[in-house]
């Protein structure tokens, strides 16, 4: 069946084609509708962005979650209206939940119509409140000169700190709308909070005096790679959160990994004399509730100023990005910590007896050797498929 060719035309649909491809996005994943044809349209006239269809609209929301994490860009999903944006909201929510990098793009009816009840196809009156449940953000294209702003906005709110999913409704008639032609486009600069340099002072000293100190990594710290590899490299044990697995290594000595909370992080944690939260909200499936005891004293960065002792007191929090934080408080620190020198190797030990017990206890014993060769396969280029 032969097609022809879509015609060109600028549209705003145009525009959010040309400006997510000027901002780095090369992959978009969603379900096609007639509700959004007009920016597909674009996608595929500019033949910028590779677009991957899903079976459903969970699916999109999953598959934009994973590219976020995994290439530490920007995911974006693109949805219909109502019972598809819907569709997509338990997939947000854990996207919400880890803080991911994802943008939702969905579609609202005729502009006319919306938010009136007017019962215009796929039209649900409350879809904003629905969105605000599962974002960390929710904003509206009023019209074609608000274009640039509402991207914009819904962009950078998905990639400053704290980081999570953000959703963008786009009409129908907005979309197909003529475009107001820009020049250039210019990406958004992420912000995020600088901590107190008295806070970083504060905890360099404490960190200099402890013997045996952790660092427990979060999702929050993904962006922290160098900084908490470094940190270890000092003198300084890792244990992390489910979101935080590979921000440190895990071939790591000193990286206890996400065995977080069993009878082997109990006795770590027993021994140990200060810990320092980075980018975590020590959730209660890894905390036992936040009934489990953790070293003190107990230190806390976080880019949400929310986050602050919510889950367990601590005694010093800086609101700040990882990064920037971990980078000056290792400009404080002595390039070799007078640490325990048994530390990494108790953390290690640990770490081969929670293998041990999980691998026997959930029969993995026979697919065990199997592990050292997926760990030892080369490694996918962030954002490419394999």
């Amino acid at each position: 069946m032969k097609h022809d060719p879509i015609s060109k035309t600028d549209t705003v649909g145009d525009f959010i084609a040309h400006y997510l491809a000027e901002i780095g996005v090369s992959v978009m994943f969603g379900v096609i509708s007639i509700h959004n044809m007009p920016i597909l349209d674009a996608v595929a006239r500019q033949g910028r962005i590779r677009f991957v269809p899903a079976r459903g609209e969970a699916g999109a929301m999953n598959m934009a979650d994973a590219y976020a994490r995994v290439s530490g860009g920007l995911g974006v999903c693109l949805t219909s209206t109502g019972t598809a944006a819907g569709n997509a909201a338990g997939a947000q929510a854990e996207a919400l939940t880890a803080g991911s990098r994802v943008l939702h793009i969905t579609t609202q009816v005729d502009l006319g119509y919306a938010d009136r009840d007017r019962a215009a196809i796929h039209d649900v009156p409350r879809q904003p409140e629905m969105l605000r449940g599962v974002s960390k953000s929710v904003h509206r294209m009023w019209d074609s000169n608000g274009a640039i702003g509402a991207l914009t906005a819904a962009v950078s709110d998905a990639l400053s700190a704290p980081s999570g999913p953000v959703s963008l409704e786009i009409p129908v008639d907005v979309q197909r709308a003529p475009a107001v032609v820009m020049a250039a486009v210019h990406a958004p600069v992420p912000t995020r909070p600088s901590a107190p340099q008295s806070a970083v002072e504060e905890m360099a000293r404490l960190i200099t005096q402890a013997k045996r100190p952790l660092i427990w990594l979060g999702g929050g710290a993904r962006g922290a790679v160098e900084e908490a590899t470094e940190l270890m490299r000092r003198g300084v044990g890792v244990v992390t959160s489910t979101n935080g697995r590979g921000v440190v290594s895990e071939e790591e000595a000193a990286n206890l990994g996400a065995f977080n909370m069993g009878p082997d992080a109990m006795e770590l944690y027993g021994s140990c004399d200060l810990m320092l939260v980075v980018g975590s909200r020590l959730r209660g499936n890894e905390t036992r509730n936040n009934k489990m005891p953790l070293p003190r004293p107990l230190l806390q960065i976080d880019a949400d100023a929310g986050q602050g002792g919510r889950n367990y007191p601590v005694d010093v929090f800086a609101h700040g990005d990882a990064a920037d934080t971990l980078r000056r408080l290792l400009a404080l620190l002595p390039e070799t910590l007078d640490t325990d020198e048994a530390l990494a190797f108790d953390i290690a030990r640990l770490k081969a007896q929670a293998e041990g017990v999980c691998a026997t206890r959930w029969g993995l014993t026979p697919w065990w050797p199997r592990r050292s060769a997926v760990r030892s396969a080369p490694a996918a280029t962030p954002g490419c498929a394999t």
